[in-house]
């Protein structure tokens, strides 16, 4: 009999990587995840923000920065600053770092959402490729062509579910952008 689990595994952990990505996408409200990949120099190395600082949102349009250690406030918001795909301001007053996040254009909602689907099809490249894994795996295995079928037909149906998770994923998360 042919085991689909360890492909199961793998189509699970490409939508968990693509719902992490959907987390990191601006959708016009603040969020800490929008900083998640900022890279702060401290202590002679660059280190993730939130290694250096506690990050929360607060209310829908600001997000707030507090560093553990206060001589990193400038190179804090240096790094926010310096990420142009962001686009945002950052202010500090010493204490802690204050991040507005301004309201998106129509435009820009449009845009992120047609990046964003360049993310949908790059997740389900991925589980369709874990299921050619699988069909090779049942060629080179040589079993019954009546276990051979029914093997094929439980990894299309798998693909199918993940690809419709990820499809779900998307479409609320468009709706989130989209939305005023």
């Amino acid at each position: 009999m042919f085991d689909d689990s360890e492909y199961r595994k793998s189509m699970e952990a490409v939508v968990a990587r693509f719902q992490e990505a959907m987390k990191k996408v601006r959708t016009g409200r603040a969020h800490p995840d929008m900083l998640a990949n900022i890279k702060v120099e401290a202590y002679g190395q660059f280190m993730p923000l939130n290694q250096v600082a506690n990050v929360t949102a607060s209310g829908g349009t600001m997000i707030v920065v507090t560093p553990f250690d206060p001589s990193n406030i400038q190179n804090i918001s240096k790094a926010i600053r310096d990420d142009q795909t962001l686009g945002l301001n950052p202010s500090d007053d010493g204490h802690v770092v204050r991040v507005p996040v301004p309201p998106l254009t129509e435009e820009r909602r449009k845009e992120i959402v047609k990046t964003t689907s360049s993310k949908v099809e790059d997740a389900k490249v991925a589980i369709r490729n874990v299921r050619e894994d699988a069909r090779k795996e049942l060629k080179a295995a040589e079993l019954p062509e009546d276990v051979t079928k029914k093997a094929e037909k439980s990894v299309d149906e798998l693909t199918k579910n993940f690809s419709d998770q990820i499809d779900a994923a998307f479409k609320a998360k468009s709706a989130e952008i989209m939305a005023i």
